[in-house]
């Protein structure tokens, strides 16, 4: 089972129009361009309102490093919903493994990196927790998540006596607002970031390439190849503004730099591996997938165990940007992660979803954010209109569900 509709195949001596393949690829992608399309009107909105604040270079960078959390975090619970499961205990969980890793550097002189990998493996030992409970005992995500959302909160106030921990050492707070270093003569811009720019330009082409002419061997109908090539210059167009407004302030973030390794790496596990594939099938028809002889127990616990490591680094990207581990950090972050997912694709039952989709919506939250943040829409206001995007985008799933089943 997968996350995508096949296109049924042409009938012979029937050729199909470009209005036809447009149609079709719109149709079998709705949620993820749809999200992509509300992405772009919502930064266009903002721009315009904000006078081009927005998009100005140091806000833009902002906007990357105020929201890398919540997009790792995003990520995990996509993987977590495509499974047909839910985690409400990730939030608390950043919080606790936060406060671990403030304890051991501040308070026992742990080296910053010995401390960040002992604070994954808590993290991975916390979904493995859950997924015990979940995979092995049978009781629901639900219930074990929210024991320990709840456990996990306790446990972070009881490490941090009730007091915020901090300075961290440099190295650790550096992940997350440290930049990648300049090298080279002096140009106007961040020269490190153009060559990376220039390498992801050349890795998509080539990737855009091998999949069209995979299609081909496959016979499967790809795009036109005109409209082909208008993709990929709007791809590349799209690379290369990101690209320049980096280059042109202080260059890549590093944590830009951890969130495009996992969603690459996360991407391809669900795409191309195995365990990916028996996560889209269980979520989507579990009886069916155990009688294919998919091992759901151990598919199950390693997507916890997977959400509670992803929980880990989320908790410490947020504690060394603030340069503190607090006993309230955390509040929220479910939710934040869990709308996001579902904005960016993710289906109730389901089965469905992408991690791409995942940033995508976790991007759209931050740009509200951000944007309401700038023309001065208090924070009440904010709060009644990201309920409201996600109603919709919910609403749009069950909609569009019912029109495919009719």
């Amino acid at each position: 089972m997968t996350n995508e509709t096949r296109t049924p195949p042409t009938s012979p001596g029937r050729s199909r129009s470009v209005v036809d393949v447009l149609r079709d690829a719109v149709r079998d992608n709705m949620r993820q361009y749809g999200m992509l399309v509300a992405l772009g009107l919502i930064v266009v909105l903002f721009q315009i309102w904000t006078g081009g604040t927005l998009l100005l270079p140091n806000n833009v960078s902002n906007l990357i490093q105020q929201n890398s959390y919540i997009l790792i975090l995003a990520m995990g619970m996509m993987i977590v919903i495509i499974a047909g499961h839910i985690d409400l205990s990730v939030g608390s969980v950043a919080a606790f493994v936060g406060a671990l890793s403030a304890v051991m550097m501040v308070k026992h002189d742990m080296p910053w990196v010995a401390a960040l990998v002992v604070s994954l493996v808590i993290g991975a030992l916390a979904g493995a927790w859950h997924g015990f409970w979940i995979a092995y005992v049978g009781i629901p995500s639900f219930i074990v998540t929210l024991a320990g959302m709840l456990l996990f909160r306790g446990a972070t106030q009881i490490v941090l006596e009730g007091e915020s921990v901090g300075p961290f050492p440099h190295g650790f707070q550096q992940m997350a607002q440290g930049f990648i270093p300049e090298m080279g003569p002096y140009t106007q811009y961040h020269n490190p970031t153009l060559l990376l720019g220039a390498l992801v330009i050349v890795v998509v082409l080539v990737q855009q390439w091998r999949d069209r002419r995979s299609q081909l061997a496959y016979e499967l109908e790809p795009l036109p190849f005109n409209i082909w090539v208008v993709k990929c210059v709007a791809i590349v167009a799209a690379v290369v503004a990101v690209t320049l407004t980096l280059a042109s302030y202080r260059g890549v973030p590093v944590v830009l730099l951890i969130l495009c390794a996992l969603l690459i790496g996360l991407g391809f596990v669900m795409r191309n591996t195995v365990t990916g594939r028996h996560v889209y099938a269980l979520g989507g028809n579990k009886a069916a997938a155990k009688l294919s002889g998919v091992k759901d127990k151990r598919v199950t616990f390693l997507v916890f165990v997977n959400m509670g490591t992803l929980a880990a680094l989320a908790g410490c990207v947020y504690a060394a940007r603030l340069d503190a581990a607090t006993p309230q950090a955390g509040l929220m972050f479910e939710l934040e992660a869990i709308a996001a997912a579902f904005i960016g694709g993710a289906s109730m039952s389901g089965g469905v979803g992408k991690v791409m989709g995942a940033v995508i919506g976790g991007l759209v939250l931050g740009v509200l954010n951000n944007g309401m943040s700038l023309v001065g829409i208090g924070t009440d206001y904010q709060q009644v209109i990201k309920g409201l995007v996600l109603l919709a985008a919910v609403g749009f799933d069950v909609w569009n569900k019912r029109r495919a089943g009719s």
